[in-house]
């Protein structure tokens, strides 16, 4: 493969030329018709439970047009890579703030949140940006809620797809696909919110019971 920075470059161009037609996978219109049986209801449901979270001061990381960061409860501030992305999630999202910036390298101060929040983002990092992921988020809140695509027949996978955007540009991106077990233990414990047939959905603070001491996860992070 290519230079891992040369990648990263290419996956930052794709979601950014992708902006104007991102929602139609969630809407699954466009190049995403008909969407498969049940995955509305299932989308809609999935909306409705991160819409009962509870109220907190939330980093929606990578949070793309806005689609999820609607539904989010809570004081919200919305980054992503993508000045086009965050110019259509601005214009959606009223009554929060956002902002072009790196979820690799965010730029706020220690403990600046209550909640970073993440939706389908977490699945498409490598392992040296997964971990790099993991240890900014830990560092600018205690919980971290990871909203991600669910194992496919039960079969947990990692994969290169080749995409095509309506501009017939032609991008090739890495893709995880999650059991909420797999997905837990990757974030070192915490609860499922979510569980279905395309989507999964977990809540992880920073600290985890192991017997009678709380450890912080960062003293026992996945290498």
């Amino acid at each position: 493969m290519d230079d891992p920075r040369s990648y990263s470059t290419k996956v930052r161009a794709y979601y950014h030329r992708r902006a104007p037609e991102y929602d139609d996978w969630w809407l699954g219109e466009g190049l995403y018709a008909p969407v498969p049986d049940k995955w509305a209801d299932e989308r809609d449901h999935l909306l409705e439970e991160i819409a009962a979270l509870e109220p907190k001061r939330t980093l929606d990381a990578a949070c793309g047009t806005g689609f999820v960061t609607l539904h989010l409860p809570g004081e919200i501030i919305g980054l992503d890579q993508s000045d086009a992305m965050v110019a259509v999630a601005a214009k959606r999202v009223k009554d929060a703030r956002f902002v072009v910036g790196d979820a690799l390298d965010l730029p706020f101060e220690d403990g600046s949140f209550e909640r970073v929040f993440a939706s389908h983002f977490y699945g498409h990092l490598e392992e040296a940006d997964r971990l790099k992921f993991l240890a900014e988020a830990r560092r600018v809140a205690p919980e971290l809620v990871i909203v991600d695509s669910a194992t496919q027949g039960g079969v947990e996978r990692n994969e290169w797809q080749d995409r095509v955007l309506k501009d017939g540009s032609q991008w090739r991106v890495y893709k995880r696909f999650f059991s909420t077990s797999t997905l837990l233990a990757e974030l070192d414990g915490g609860e499922t919110i979510h569980s279905g047939r395309w989507f999964v959905a977990a809540r992880s603070p920073r600290y985890v019971r192991s017997g009678r001491d709380e450890i912080p996860l960062a003293r026992h992070a996945p290498a």
